[in-house]
């Protein structure tokens, strides 16, 4: 850390509330964020670790329609589900809260409302996408067309996925909606602006001569935005879930998420320090760094530091280590296809094998370059590294030292030269793992502390001390005291890397760490011992004192400084019981995942097949007479009530003007419609159904509607606004 700084505030992306973490998400932000954190707080760092779920934007609402909930229900589901996965993989935050917190809804609000009163926003009219059947303004993302580049029907208002190329809903041929599939209308709609053209100036200069530094996919990325020159963006969208934005005049509009979210990172901190949390915002011995991945570095690093600049009094980041993609078997993770490896489901099923994911994933980070990952990959590694090199060289060093001196350390009575060369080798490793974290290198700094366990199986199977034994116990006594204390450096390198085996490891040498001190506690500034809390399975931090890291039996307490010393486990010292610190595994369990994406894929191919090919229309009923057809009496009517049956999924019970009277219909149409959708809807109804009870409400005619190949029920509505009453036929 640079002298210049007292402390450090590490942020790590807010992950988006509709859904679980996936691999991709941990590799490029929150392992190498904990990575981070976990160094620099054995190094007895003073750091903040903030994080929390964004959980507001179009995306959610959508969800909650399409599950019949609200969207607060969805936030909930899913904020509770990342938060307990995060701390199942030992995602070590101070504080994971979300913005639907009553504190961000404040925090944001007044940050809005202080650039608003200082002239800070554009306000202008524009026209905007709108879905007539969903009654919303659309997102980019929920606008799909044909691409103009590479002919992808599927393509978003954003971006193809299919040639990666950037794209805006004008650019799409036959836009459509992604909500409802109709087509699109253009409506006038007023918001507010943050124009970054203004700011553009500034940030070259921030960026492009001051920080040099930064990684080249970050730097590359900031140059060309700033090349291309930067546009006016709004901060307000017209949308009920959000932030209500705070100006009079404004209803119907809430603060636009890109703007709203990572204000999340000053509330979140504003909610666990109420009283401190300027110290860390706006003190310039304050280092900031935000952990992104690849799709949040423009927001990171010219949208939300000009917001900063627009605002005063705030820090700006010192770094943005933002990683690449991480692929899964050779195609692209994504969510909406289900194409994934979900961590909640990943801790449900590899139970005690949280290290082994953390491992993979920082040894395949995608720090320069897209990466790939496999579950080949992901058994070889472990089978091959974790197994077969850092567990083997423990499990022996430590069943040896069990078998010959009664699990106590032996001395060091016939020392030989190549004991003192493997020891010495171990410092210059140690500040090969500082330097690469500090430089947001994980993938190496991983590297370099395997190469640790590396060294000992090599000295352990070059020294033979079960052989030794045999004729020289002086001398294997000496080789298992140096075996012992790499073991012993091993459980100080790995603790950022591998807390939960870290944490073995120690069980088994009987020591204790000081992996350093935490603000969880908030404001009363207690430290947190490294024991397990309801709810928390992850290593957690310990204080100082060797009685209170590993107990009152506990003689030896390590620290990040004892990683290469000389003698960390002394003469004697009691070693635990010898357990395995990982287990093989077994081809028939990899074959078991990869059977499920396959399946998955297979899935997704026939159900595309399926909406290919041409529509089945069904079989033409038997023929009536003209006299038949003129008994139906079809009009137009406008829904004016509508709520859901209760104790029904289904049943939408309906107050409609038919222009001869107003009536109720119950209808089965709730899992396509929500009762806000129905309002003020002009429909066509068969007037003179014979009525009929339904869940006790009695239901005066039928809906007219036509059912999709992919089961979706659609009105028939007339092309133009009616009189209520008009007569089909």
């Amino acid at each position: 850390m640079s002298n210049d700084y007292k402390r450090t505030l590490v942020t790590c992306a807010l992950p988006y509330a509709n859904g679980p973490v996936h691999i991709g998400h941990l590799a490029g932000v929150y392992v190498p964020a904990d990575i981070y954190v976990r160094y620099l707080r054995m190094k007895g760092e003073d750091v903040l670790f903030i994080c929390g779920s964004d959980e507001h934007g179009v995306p959610i609402t959508i969800k909650a329609k399409k599950q019949g909930c609200s969207p607060q229900d969805v936030v909930d589901k899913y904020h509770n589900i990342i938060k307990k996965s995060f701390a199942g993989l030992g995602i070590n935050f101070d504080i994971y809260s979300r913005t639907t917190s009553g504190v961000h809804h404040r925090n944001a609000s007044e940050f809005f409302r202080k650039l608003y009163d200082e002239g800070k926003f554009v306000e202008k009219e524009s026209e905007q996408y709108y879905d007539e059947e969903a009654k919303t303004f659309l997102a980019d993302r929920y606008i799909v067309g044909t691409c103009p580049k590479c002919g992808n029907e599927g393509a978003y208002g954003d971006q193809c996925e299919k040639c990666g190329s950037t794209l805006s809903p004008e650019e799409l041929i036959n836009p459509r909606s992604a909500l409802s599939g109709g087509k699109l209308v253009k409506k006038k709609t007023k918001h507010w602006y943050l124009p970054l053209d203004q700011y553009e100036p500034w940030l070259r200069e921030w960026i492009l001569e001051n920080h040099k530094e930064w990684k080249t996919n970050v730097y590359g990325q900031c140059k060309s935005w700033l090349d291309a020159g930067l546009q006016p963006r709004a901060v307000s969208r017209d949308l009920d879930w959000g932030v209500p934005v705070p100006v009079e005049g404004a209803d119907g509009k809430v603060l636009y998420v890109w703007f709203d979210a990572p204000i999340g990172y000053i509330s979140n901190t504003m909610e666990l320090l109420p009283e401190s949390w300027e110290k860390w915002w706006k003190s310039q011995d304050t280092k900031l760094v935000h952990f992104i991945g690849k799709d949040n570095i423009v927001f990171h690093c010219i949208v939300f530091p000009s917001m900063l600049k627009a605002y005063g009094q705030y820090i700006l980041p010192d770094n943005v280590p933002a990683n690449e993609f991480l692929n899964l078997e050779g195609d692209k993770i994504s969510t909406t296809r289900d194409w994934a490896v979900w961590l909640n489901e990943y801790l449900e099923e590899f139970p005690g094998q949280e290290d082994v994911l953390r491992y993979v994933l920082c040894a395949n980070a995608p720090e320069t370059k897209d990466n790939d990952y496999t579950w080949k990959d992901f058994q070889a590694r472990n089978n091959n590294e974790l197994v077969a090199i850092f567990g083997n060289f423990v499990n022996r060093a430590v069943v040896l030292t069990h078998k010959y001196f009664g699990g106590k350390v032996p001395g060091n009575p016939k020392p030989e030269p190549a004991d003192a060369e493997i020891l010495g080798q171990i410092p210059a490793l140690k500040k090969s793992v500082e330097d690469n974290i500090m430089n947001y290198k994980f993938r190496e700094a991983l590297k370099e502390a395997m190469n640790i366990a590396r060294l000992g199986n090599k000295y352990l199977t070059d020294t033979e001390p079960w052989k030794v034994a045999k004729t020289d116990m002086d001398r294997a006594a000496s080789i298992l005291n140096v075996s012992l204390q790499i073991c012993a450096d091993l459980a100080v390198v790995f603790e950022p890397f591998l807390p939960f085996s870290a944490g073995k490891l120690r069980n088994i040498l009987n020591v204790g760490i000081y992996a350093g001190t935490d603000h969880r506690a908030g404001e009363s500034g207690s430290s947190s011992e490294n024991l397990f809390r309801e709810g928390e399975a992850a290593a957690l931090h310990t204080v100082p004192s060797g009685a209170d890291a590993g107990g009152d039996a506990c003689a030896v307490t390590l620290s990040w400084d004892s990683l290469g010393k000389d003698n960390i486990l002394p003469e004697g010292h009691q070693l635990g019981e010898a357990v395995l610190l990982f287990s093989k595994i077994e081809d028939s369990i990899v074959e078991c995942q990869v059977h499920k994406l396959e399946e998955k894929k297979a899935a997704k191919e026939a159900a595309a097949k399926a909406a290919a090919a041409p529509v089945q229309a069904a079989p033409q009923k038997a023929e009536c007479t003209f006299d038949e057809f003129e008994k139906m009496d079809i009009r137009t009517a406008t829904v004016l009530e509508a709520e859901r049956v209760p104790k029904t999924d289904k049943l939408l019970k309906l107050t409609i003007d038919t222009g001869i009277d107003r009536r109720t219909i119950v209808s089965g149409i709730a899992e396509y419609y929500t009762p806000e959708q129905m309002l003020g809807r002009q429909i066509c109804i068969l007037a003179n159904l014979q009525p009929r009870k339904i869940r006790g409400i009695e239901s005066k005619g039928m809906i007219l509607m036509a059912r999709q190949p992919d089961g979706k029920m659609r009105f028939i509505t007339p092309e133009e606004t009616l009189d209520n009453g008009s007569e089909i036929g």
